[in-house]
């Protein structure tokens, strides 16, 4: 089926199965023209999923701009599944709208929130989990945690090893399991040692 007969499957009446099929078909051909209705489909608890699988690998902005203006949109499941698709694909223009979610009202939201600005791993993103790092509740601290050490072994990679080296030290100062200490401690070696130092 042509892309055009796959967005009409979508607009129909079709029933779930055809659906999800279209989508799954979109997912591997689907182009700028099927991200509306994609987008429309966030909300639907028994297709956002198959939306979002369509969605990310689309290689048009135009589908960070759906996802993004989907946060102020969906609620519970759905939320869940956008802010982990901007996750997916590393929209560093998402950082500050996600910068608000981590102090949601849902856990879930807040969790998958402090992964999804871990994948961007941003100066703004690694900056945004930092502070947050103090902020949230212990429950939810080592979701936040593991954001800031996902953006600091990004920093790291980028040879900022300063930047890098501040995370980890958050991470090893805050209140957290054990093996969080044992990881920021590592990623604080390799950030201070010397350039070219094996």
């Amino acid at each position: 089926m042509s892309n055009s007969e796959l967005i009409a499957v979508l607009e129909s009446d079709a029933p779930q199965k055809e659906k999800a099929d279209a989508c799954r078909q979109l997912a591997r051909t689907g182009t700028k023209e099927a991200v509306p209705v994609l987008a429309a489909m966030l909300g639907d608890e028994k297709l956002s999923h198959m939306a979002r699988y369509a969605l990310e690998p689309i290689p048009d902005p135009a589908v960070d701009d759906a996802l993004r203006d989907a946060l102020g949109k969906l609620n519970g499941r759905p939320l869940v599944g956008a802010i982990g698709s901007i996750g997916v694909r590393r929209d560093a223009a998402a950082v500050e709208p996600l910068s608000k979610m981590l102090a949601h009202a849902d856990a879930d939201v807040a969790r998958v929130t402090a992964g999804a600005l871990g994948k961007i791993a941003t100066a703004d993103a690694a900056k945004a989990v930092g502070q947050a790092l103090g902020d949230v509740p212990a429950a939810r601290r080592p979701a936040v945690a593991e954001a800031c050490l996902a953006c600091a072994e990004a920093l790291l990679a980028a040879d900022k090893g300063s930047e890098a080296a501040a995370m980890y030290r958050a991470v090893d100062k805050a209140d957290l399991p054990k093996h969080f200490g044992v990881a920021a401690k590592y990623g604080l070696l390799q950030a201070q040692k010397p350039a070219g130092t094996p």
